[in-house]
């Protein structure tokens, strides 16, 4: 990889109010060198919000529309108007996650097309390291550029999701899950979505981080939402993922995707290699953030088959609140693996999940996907006593 500096820009943003949201961009992307030195008006672009499921964009879960306009505006006005939007929500229909968002009221508002994200072709990538084939949505496939649009919050896998990770809904449908089950432990799952990005880095062309209000705590879903009043814009995911972790008070180290990154040539994490611009990450730092800030271990046992018996005694694992869970088996039907590691039973006329652990591969989809945030991540006493200890 050539040795120059990657750039990411910091600017703070107060709230969603429209025209601030789309003056702080704006200001961004300038410094970036404008619009235009990354699109043109004869490419098809299409816009990557983040789109986990349909939720009001209150709760933090998705790209904020505010946020989406914004950077519909700024093509516009640089007169990119070959425009469309789309993702592979984890639950639910494109159509259903867009409409609930917010974000398709918007993208009508400016005849903007919702492109096909539930079919796609399987696609060869000779030069991928941890995987050499991809199932890609439709719509990507005919996109010429893309510009994420990514949100700043926790996950229960990957520690955090950002820029890297929200071109996971490139990949379309089902087959979402069951990378899951194809990549069943964190440094596996991360390589994947390292080579994604670079399958798809002719197209990718800018990234935009949503942290005006981020999630912390029981992400990607069922967090808390917590006012981080910033945005972050790079050309470099890596970079802008690094930043992100280091804002947080998180090693970036801990973050197998950002490491990879570096490793597998996607862009920078380290701090020399990269020139913050626009304002000082120190100004947004949150020293508490609720994040997992825990290595991964190369001595956990999801990379050791000998360890594998006494597994549900260390590494983490999803766990059910009773009290919260309403029994609507979403758990059950988003488990990837194919003798399902959940089970929905009736108790005394409740129902809630029964976990096999002794199958569950710890890719935490029913802690993503649950709709009332009933499922948490736990680290066993005794890994907190072993592998975990002192982190």
């Amino acid at each position: 990889m050539e040795n120059k500096k990657s750039r990411v820009v910091i600017m703070g943003c107060e709230s969603y109010d429209n025209e601030l949201v789309y003056e702080k961009l704006k200001t961004a992307v300038e410094l970036l060198g404008g619009i235009e030195q990354f699109v043109n008006n004869q490419e098809r672009v299409l816009l990557k919000p983040n789109l986990l499921r349909g939720k009001n964009p209150d709760a933090g879960v998705t790209t904020h529309p505010a946020v989406f306009e914004a950077m519909i505006r700024l093509l516009k006005e640089a007169e990119i108007n070959h425009l469309s939007y789309g993702d592979s929500p984890g639950f639910g229909s494109p159509t259903g996650a867009a409409k609930e968002s917010g974000l398709a009221a918007i993208a009508d508002k400016y005849e903007i097309p919702l492109k096909e994200f539930s079919h796609g072709q399987q696609m060869d990538f000779f030069l991928g390291i941890g995987t050499k084939k991809f199932d890609i949505a439709q719509g990507v496939l005919e996109s010429d550029a893309i510009i994420s649009l990514s949100k700043m919050k926790t996950h229960g896998l990957t520690r955090i999701t950002g820029a890297i990770k929200n071109q996971f809904g490139c990949v379309y449908g089902l087959n979402k899950g069951m990378s899951h089950a194809h990549y069943p432990n964190v440094r596996s799952f991360s390589k994947m979505l390292v080579d994604l990005n670079r399958y798809l880095i002719p197209k990718l062309r800018l990234f935009v981080m949503d942290g005006i209000s981020a999630m912390e705590g029981n992400g990607p879903a069922s967090g808390k939402p917590v006012p981080m009043k910033v945005l972050l814009v790079s050309d470099d995911p890596v970079a802008l993922d690094a930043t992100f972790a280091r804002m947080i008070n998180l090693d970036p180290t801990f973050v197998p995707t950002i490491t990879y990154g570096e490793e597998m040539e996607l862009g920078f994490w380290s701090e020399e290699n990269i020139e913050i611009m626009g304002e000082p990450l120190e100004k947004f730092y949150k020293s508490d953030f609720d994040v997992v800030r825990l290595p991964v271990s190369e001595k956990e046992p999801s990379t050791l088959s000998f360890l594998k018996p006494i597994q549900d005694f260390i590494i983490p694992k999803p766990v059910v609140d009773k009290e919260k869970c309403i029994g609507c088996g979403v758990c059950e039907k988003s488990c990837p693996v194919e003798k399902k590691a959940i089970r929905i039973v009736e108790r005394k006329r409740r129902k809630y999940p029964l976990y096999f652990y002794n199958r569950c591969i710890r890719c935490y989809c029913c802690q993503e996907m649950c709709p009332v945030g009933a499922i948490t991540v736990k680290t066993p006493m005794l890994g907190k006593l072993t592998i975990y200890k002192n982190k």
